[in-house]
């Protein structure tokens, strides 16, 4: 009943990615049964969130199990007093007169953690001579540490985002949500696109592109080493027809494709030529189980006949058992054969795709520098498309920037950084929080045209500087007629 309450997708299923969230702190996790899973120093078990909605708030009850919340209460403080500063409070740390026994008393005893906020209220000496503000600063603060509070949300790029950069940010590269949001709003990109991305940001930024692209278009990732990291993408949860039109692409054989000499012959072209070679090495293998097998006859001989049953007995088992694990070795081989010529097959693929030229964007955020990264890449993007670089420093762009302009085929080149800070919106003391973030990134954005490499770029630049005024002369002399 539960399930058919909530729409598809919208409800906490079993093997789902979900994202734990307290206050501003984020963590994804696989939604599997009888698994114990620690969080802000809470431990708990998923099982009871299954079947619930997404957004749901849970508390954690006793034995690690999660209670929907039920209803959001107000403070408790019913009669407020409030002092009008705090300059009289000395904090020496004998206002509480709780000890630490005491709450850890209450926490065993099962008393939920706002009656034990409550008690730590009235416990407190100084709490009636703190300002109203501060008061409400003092309950929110006890309430996080003593109220097991936990809400379950689907993961979408702006929560995964902030999740890494909060988290791990070495793994991104320190790119910050909002230089991706910048990203992609750059990059045009949309349903229906063919995209060429080079990420070395855990497959975040690929996450980023396929949630836009909504599964509609192909995309090509770019990576290097021995094969695509797609860690974060495959927190997103997406639904497998998303990956149908996912390509990779190795850069290692990008300059072999530009310069016409690529060739796949490192892989096995198709599954059935290699199945003789198989059967000749598994040949060998069977007259060097033949000559194991002799010696073992010869001891038993000497044994009296109950024994030599016996060991007849386990030789046979010995025989099938070889016999069973030759067959696994047979299928192990047959089973990567297949795999490998299924990759070669997607390497070709992807390498005609390439081919084309006629990618609608390019989106590169990697720990390599740009410049030929981005020289080679261009390459294989269609005119007029724009392309986009995240680059954790400025230096590497800016040189990237001057290599562009001397090559040319590249118009509206710019160099930015966005600048964030967060504010504290509440009544009577909204303002900029005390720590703001010291840098997300630069990008490097622009769109290719059409290369003429017909002429040199200087004598280009000249050809225009002598046509410019015969054009305006001509223009007068046309209004003069």
């Amino acid at each position: 009943a539960m399930e058919a309450a909530c729409g598809p997708g919208a409800c906490i299923r079993e093997g789902d990615c979900a994202v734990l969230k307290r206050d501003d702190v984020f963590k994804a996790v696989p939604v599997l049964r009888r698994r114990k899973i620690i969080f802000e120093k809470q431990w708990f078990y998923l099982d009871n969130a299954i079947g619930h909605i997404y957004g749901t708030t849970f508390e954690v009850t006793s034995g690690g199990s999660l209670q929907p919340k039920q209803g959001v209460e107000e403070a408790t403080t019913e009669t407020k007093e409030a002092g009008t500063d705090n300059r009289n409070i000395v904090d020496d740390g004998k206002s509480q007169k709780l000890t630490h026994d005491d709450i850890k008393a209450l926490k065993d005893k099962g008393i939920k953690g706002q009656e034990i906020v409550q008690q730590l209220i009235e416990n407190s000496t100084t709490f009636r001579d703190k300002t109203e503000f501060a008061q409400d600063k003092y309950i929110k603060k006890k309430k996080k540490k003593y109220e097991a509070v936990i809400t379950i949300v689907k993961p979408s790029t702006r929560i995964l985002s902030t999740m890494y950069y909060a988290r791990e940010p070495g793994k991104i590269n320190h790119l910050r949500y909002d230089t991706l949001a910048q990203m992609l709003t750059l990059g045009n990109i949309h349903a229906g696109n063919k995209m060429i991305v080079m990420e070395t940001c855990a497959g975040l930024v690929l996450g980023a592109v396929m949630e836009r692209m909504g599964g509609y278009g192909t995309i090509i990732q770019m990576y290097p080493g021995g094969g695509p990291v797609r860690a974060a993408t495959s927190c997103f949860g997406f639904p497998k027809h998303f990956f149908d039109n996912l390509h990779e692409f190795p850069l290692s054989k990008v300059e072999s494709l530009l310069s016409g000499t690529f060739s796949t012959e490192a892989f096995p072209s198709e599954p059935e030529q290699n199945t003789l070679v198989e059967e000749e090495s598994n040949g060998l293998s069977d007259e060097k189980q033949v000559t194991e097998e002799e010696p073992t006859t010869e001891a038993s001989m000497e044994v009296s006949q109950t024994e030599e049953q016996e060991t007849m007995d386990i030789n046979t088992e010995d025989v099938e058992f070889k016999e069973n694990k030759e067959k696994d070795i047979k299928e192990n081989v047959r089973e990567k054969q297949r795999k490998q010529w299924e990759r070669r097959k997607k390497l070709i693929e992807t390498a005609a795709l390439l081919r084309e030229r006629n990618s609608d964007g390019l989106i590169v955020a990697s720990k390599f520098h740009p410049t030929p990264l981005l020289l080679s890449l261009l390459e294989f993007v269609a005119p007029s498309r724009p392309f986009v670089v995240y680059c954790q420093y400025k230096e590497p762009l800016l040189e990237c920037y001057t290599r562009l302009r001397e090559r040319g085929g590249v118009v509206n080149l710019k160099l930015s950084e966005t600048w964030l800070r967060n504010y504290q919106v509440l009544p009577d003391r909204s303002h900029p929080k005390l720590t703001m973030s010291g840098g997300g990134g630069y990008l490097l954005s622009g769109i290719t045209v059409v290369l003429d490499k017909g002429k040199s770029d200087s004598s280009h630049s000249e050809a225009l500087k002598m046509e410019e005024p015969s054009s305006k002369r001509c223009k007068v002399q046309d209004l003069h007629c």
